[in-house]
């Protein structure tokens, strides 16, 4: 059987618990930082749990995590 290949944006993008879950980073913390409030990017900080409906997936372009 050949080999499965890990989806390398998924890969620098997503990490698995010790529980099998997926984290992921919160959104629209890249850039133009100085318009946003000092409140919207302390709540922006951390990880969250992938969002059960995209978990499916994100399993499926990670194999082998």
């Amino acid at each position: 059987m050949p080999k499965l290949k890990t989806h390398r944006g998924a890969a620098k993008r997503f990490k698995k618990t010790a529980t099998g879950k997926f984290m992921r980073a919160k959104a629209f913390k890249r850039h133009i930082l100085t318009s946003k409030t000092t409140q919207s990017k302390r709540h922006k900080r951390g990880s969250v749990e992938v969002d059960p409906g995209d978990a499916y997936k994100i399993k499926m372009m990670l194999p082998y995590k």
